[in-house]
């Protein structure tokens, strides 16, 4: 398991660090980030990601299901709770409402999360409640059928964790591996239940009435500088344009959408 998963404060400054350097960049490519814009991020965690929008001025919500990640949020952005600039939630993204959550919002962040959703369309289909008119979403994700597309640096193995492409062996096998190493059988199990590919989501985004107005394919995730030390570098454009095979070499991508009625 990789250090910064063990100390949380530093996953923590990861976060911040990745999202102030590519995240936001990326997104500011066709989205205004301005003072009081309002930001909603579902699936925050320790709060990281959404800690960089409020150094730019916007205004955070963030909803975390497991409330305990919410600790230390609550804890490094103790001043900014305050001042009212971020408001934390413990709460299913289903269960909460438009009232809780101040209203609607200019942007929607889901970094790492929706490969952890089982029924991706439904959640899709979910925002659409919670976006204004005029709003755009974020998105990343690493493709299922990349190296690490099952999530090994949750494992304690150091031989597992930096083991590439095994989640992809057949069920049962996959299972008695990890059993066999004392691994978190049934949490990796679930990923290898709700890992998604590039095709999937892109195919989710038209059904339920988005448009994919900007992406990014990385062939180096630009988190793997604090995993492995690596620069981030954009997916080849000959292997980008092949479906299904670019999954496999994809480590990372990066979407921004709209609602398809923002786009007439």
């Amino acid at each position: 398991m990789f250090e910064f998963h063990i100390d949380k404060k530093r996953y923590f400054e990861m976060q911040m660090e990745n999202a102030e350097e590519y995240v936001i960049p990326f997104i500011g490519n066709k989205f205004i980030l301005e003072p009081g814009t309002r930001v909603l991020e579902i699936g925050c965690g320790e709060g990281g990601v959404l800690a960089a929008f409020i150094k730019k001025g916007c205004i955070g919500v963030g909803v975390e299901l497991h409330e305990s990640r919410l600790q230390l949020a609550n804890e490094l952005l103790k001043n900014e709770i305050e001042e009212g600039k971020i408001t934390f939630i413990g709460k299913d993204i289903y269960k909460v409402t438009e009232g809780e959550l101040g209203g609607r919002f200019d942007l929607i962040i889901m970094k790492d999360v929706i490969e952890h959703i089982h029924d991706q369309k439904k959640l899709l289909e979910r925002l659409h409640d919670l976006l204004l008119l005029q709003g755009a979403i974020f998105f990343g994700f690493p493709p299922w059928q990349m190296p690490f597309g099952g999530h090994q640096q949750m494992c304690k193995s150091k031989f597992l964790s930096k083991l590439p492409y095994y989640h992809l062996l057949p069920r049962p096998i996959y299972k008695w591996l990890l059993k066999s190493f004392g691994e978190p059988t049934e949490d990796l199990l679930e990923i290898k239940d709700t890992g998604i590919s590039i095709e999937r989501f892109e195919k989710i985004v038209k059904q339920t009435n988005y448009t994919v107005i900007d992406k990014i394919h990385y062939l180096i995730n630009p988190i793997y500088k604090y995993k492995f030390g690596w620069k981030a570098r954009k997916q080849l454009p000959v292997l980008q344009s092949i479906p299904y095979l670019r999954n496999y070499f994809t480590t990372c991508v990066y979407y921004l959408i709209t609602q398809k009625n923002n786009r007439q």
